[in-house]
């Protein structure tokens, strides 16, 4: 396999290679820039020295069509353009950004206030969250990677609403992040002095992938449903722990909780099920592409607690876009993806 990364100088471009560096099937990776010509990938990130001295390469189409799948890591608004001449061409398409992952143009324009990519393309996009989605990765051409924050909270929801075992318009949301979250640039709210030490919710009632996480919801549990989604940044770099609380039909018990959880995801190797809260945390998963998920129903409220912990940079970006390579090409689910969790 010929890889290539547009915009692998952000976070989850640099996952992307230290991920792909221990892929069996992987040969060659090129990162291409439209701003850093020339400059030695370990100049950027110094952990690379002697591992990926690679310089980062012009932007160049010819040349791009050569390879066997080609990952867009770069800001929402900036795939849509790049990918486009490269559409139908004979080349595998991975976007980790948000460009293609709302199917509603509308929705994409207002929750993004960018504009949307075209119509036919957001059509092509399969939606990959994967272990819901790999009839459709199977085979596919472009996929649309799920966005961190959507991906611990649907894995950790569909099953329920699947089941038919959540009262509609109870569910709400809260998620926490690492600072990593919100990518390499320089923004005030990842400034050390702004994030250590703190807490501080942003996007209140307005973050854009609140409509992704709807869409999700109706799209693999067939559920129509609004939510409560609240974000907050919290100081440590990387992982998202998602907190669900949602209340349940009458009758609904833990047996039946347990049974769909299970059921969901018997065969999915990077879903973990924790049955103690004390064993549960984000850096139980730092560095790997595991989600981990716990759950408690409270019977004097008849409500349910689902949290769900997962790495932003690995199964909330790279991780799970070489997972969906993976499961297009046919090969081993956890090909490049069978680290233990940096827990220390």
């Amino acid at each position: 396999m010929k890889i290539a990364i547009i915009g692998a100088t952000g976070f989850g471009g640099a996952e992307l290679i230290r991920l792909l560096h221990s892929h069996s099937k992987v040969e060659a990776i090129d990162v291409f820039t439209s701003s850093e010509v020339g400059e030695l990938y370990s100049n950027k990130y110094p952990s690379m020295i002697q591992i990926y001295d690679q310089p980062l390469l012009e932007i160049n189409y010819s040349k791009l069509t050569q390879y066997d799948v080609i990952f867009a890591s770069t800001p929402a608004g900036v795939t849509s353009t790049l990918f486009e001449p490269l559409m139908n061409k004979d080349v595998v398409l991975i976007d980790l950004s948000g460009d293609y992952r709302l199917k509603n143009l509308e929705d994409y324009e207002n929750w993004y206030s960018k504009k949307s990519a075209k119509q036919q393309y957001v059509d092509k996009a399969v939606y990959g969250l994967t272990e819901w989605a790999k009839e459709n990765v199977k085979g596919s051409t472009f996929i649309s990677n799920p966005g961190c924050y959507p991906t611990a909270a649907l894995l950790s929801t569909i099953p329920l609403y699947k089941e038919d075992l959540v009262i509609p318009g109870t569910c709400i949301i809260d998620a926490k992040s690492g600072v990593t979250g919100s990518g390499n640039s320089l923004v005030k709210s990842s400034h050390f002095c702004e994030a250590n030490e703190n807490i501080s919710i942003y996007k209140m009632n307005k973050h854009q992938h609140i409509p992704e996480i709807e869409q999700g919801l109706k799209m693999f549990a067939g559920a129509e449903d609004t939510i409560t989604f609240s974000t907050h940044l919290v100081p440590m770099m990387r992982g998202i722990l998602s907190t669900t609380y949602i209340n349940v039909k009458e009758g609904t018990t833990e047996d039946m909780i347990q049974r769909a959880f299970e059921e969901a995801y018997k065969d999915a190797p990077f879903v973990r099920l924790i049955e103690e809260a004390g064993m549960f945390g984000t850096n139980r998963v730092r560095g790997t592409n595991y989600c981990d998920i716990h759950w408690d129903l409270d019977e004097r409220t008849n409500r349910l607690t689902v949290v769900a912990a997962i790495d932003n940079l690995v199964k909330g970006a790279a991780g799970q876009a070489i997972q969906n390579m993976n499961v297009l090409f046919g090969y081993d689910e956890m090909d490049g993806l069978d680290q233990i969790p940096l827990y220390m």
